[in-house]
């Protein structure tokens, strides 16, 4: 087989006229070619006078070592990377292993097992999906707040009510094997291949529920409403585990535990410090979520291709780092999405982003982030000076959402301010040229009032820094909505070789366990947890 890489395609081709570049690069006929995969597909909009598709593809043609030997500065052999396999399958054992937790960690980890024939038992707090989409527009609609079932907490986690963003930072063979999944159970083939790979929000709830189909079949029990409410170690190994549901709490024997309980889940990690568990606090980010009209971002990245109608909905990453040591940046940008509400405890407004495949939504919103470090947190009182203040990065989240719901009026409207107030310091009175997508809706105020001194200074300092890089991102017009406090966890469940440090049986995974940050980095987690339960089965003969 042959590499290209490097093959650009105006913007205004759209993208089609692949393989006719291919042979023209290649100086050959089309016919010639007999197979042409896109290993990867990015827009390159440098400069605004040539976006471009750029491509890098692999191909089988006639005369393939003809073609190396002549075209040998623009093509090279190509062998396809091995695909990873779960290591471990057929495998015994005489207790069926939990796992809890549904987001991506979970589900991989327990598709992971269950394939190789352990038939894990899968524990959920929240609700299957069907039910879970009804409660969260019902929230959305009326501002009624199921704490169980929400877009922090029930099947697929919390990425299911987001972009479905499937970027990472992390380079792991798992990672192909993710995105294969994925397609297998319904994800768009194009993931295999984009740059910026998304499923958005409406599909990705039908793999998941594929997902599940799956994992029944394979002899997974999966419950629904099932919260874990204790775990239980002797001479530090882990033997069972105790859980509130609706028809009853019960106790559950559980020697090999793969916990993936999401950033959300701060009760249960208040049991896991009461249980014995070692957590540390850790860095993290908050923010607001800023809004922009999808167009006027479009403009500002592609120019006058912005107009041409092939190229897709326009996002950005943006980072500044500040006099002060800070940083800030932007995160989960949602092109053609909206802000949503994304609480999980009564009395809390936080803010997050939702979109879907389509990405046709008018406006274009982003977290824009402040990072905070423990020595922000509010010092160890009350009880967080009972043997839980590895959880002050927790307290310091609550602090930030009890003063957005005051400030959005106490009835889980979001504070709101233009961006031009913002930087003026004064209250905002309504909308401009950018209408706020937030349901149940916004109360319009000066977050200065709302938000602590360092964080509104901090992203004051950074708008404008910010504007040099994409023009019109600190537009008077655009939408400030607060509080962003989700974007990961602020605690890290400490852990060795993916195991609980001092404990056996306990393997913490995921996002909300402090190693994740993202539903890609999440689920290669959860596969490597599963790994590491399968090690010590084996150790264990």
């Amino acid at each position: 087989m042959i590499k290209l890489s490097n093959i650009k395609i105006p913007a205004s081709a759209g993208a089609g006229g692949l393989k006719t570049a291919v042979s023209e690069l290649l100086g050959v006929p089309e016919t010639s070619i007999r197979s042409l995969t896109v290993l990867k597909r990015s827009v390159d909009a440098r400069h605004k006078s040539g976006v471009s598709f750029v491509y890098t593809v692999a191909l089988m043609a006639d005369g393939e070592a003809e073609i190396l030997k002549t075209k040998s500065n623009t093509a090279e052999p190509y062998t396809p990377p091995e695909a990873y396999t779960f290591p471990y399958g057929s495998m015994n054992m005489s207790q069926r292993p939990v796992v809890v937790g549904a987001g991506p960690a979970g589900l991989f980890a327990a598709l992971c097992l269950a394939e190789a024939g352990l038939r894990p038992v899968l524990l959920e707090r929240g609700k299957p999906v069907e039910a879970r989409k009804t409660d969260v527009e019902r929230f959305w609609k009326t501002g009624k707040l199921d704490e169980d079932s929400n877009v922090q907490f029930g099947e697929g986690g919390a990425g299911t009510f987001s972009d479905g963003k499937l970027t990472t930072g992390i380079h792991d063979p798992r990672i192909l094997f993710v995105l294969r999944r994925l397609v297998e159970f319904g994800a768009p083939e194009d993931i295999l291949y984009l740059a910026k790979p998304h499923i958005g929000t409406d599909r990705l709830r039908a793999v998941v529920v594929a997902m599940r189909r799956e994992l029944q079949r394979l002899g997974c029990d999966v419950h629904f409403g099932h919260r874990l409410e204790g775990l239980h170690f002797e001479n530090s190994r882990l033997k069972s585990a105790d859980v509130a549901a609706d028809e009853g709490a019960y106790s559950i024997q559980a020697p090999h535990l793969i916990l993936a309980p999401g950033n959300s889940a701060r009760d249960t990690f208040e049991m896991l410090v009461r249980s014995g568990v070692r957590l540390s606090a850790k860095s993290f980010s908050v923010g607001v979520r800023i809004e922009h009209r999808q167009a006027d971002i479009d403009t500002a990245q592609y120019g006058q291709a912005a107009t041409l109608g092939t190229l897709p909905a326009s996002d950005y990453k943006l980072a500044v780092h500040l006099k002060s040591g800070r940083s800030v940046y932007t995160f989960c940008v949602c092109p053609g999405g909206s802000v949503i509400a994304a609480a999980s405890q009564a009395g809390h407004v936080v803010t997050n982003g939702m979109s879907e495949y389509a990405r046709d939504g008018k406006n274009c919103n982003g977290g824009l982030l402040v990072s905070v470090t423990p020595e922000d947190y509010p010092k160890p009182l009350g009880i967080l000076s009972n043997g839980l203040g590895s959880l002050s990065g927790i307290a310091f989240q609550r602090d930030l959402e009890q003063a957005a719901f005051i400030g959005g009026g106490g009835n889980y409207h979001a504070p709101a301010q233009l961006v031009g107030d913002f930087l003026k310091k004064r209250p905002s009175k309504k909308a401009a040229s950018v209408s706020p997508t937030y349901r149940p809706g916004v109360r319009w105020c000066n977050l200065w009032d709302v938000l602590p001194a360092f964080i509104c200074e901090a992203l004051a300092e950074a708008l404008p820094q910010m504007e040099r890089s994409i023009r019109g991102f600190s537009n008077r017009d655009a939408v400030l909505t607060a509080v962003e406090t989700r974007s990961s966890s602020p605690i890290r469940i400490d852990r060795e070789a993916y195991s609980a440090v001092g404990l056996s049986g306990l393997f913490p995974c995921g996002e909300g366990s402090g190693y994740a940050g993202g539903i890609m980095s999440a689920a290669v987690d959860g596969i490597h947890a599963a790994e590491a339960l399968c090690a010590s089965i084996v150790n264990q003969g």
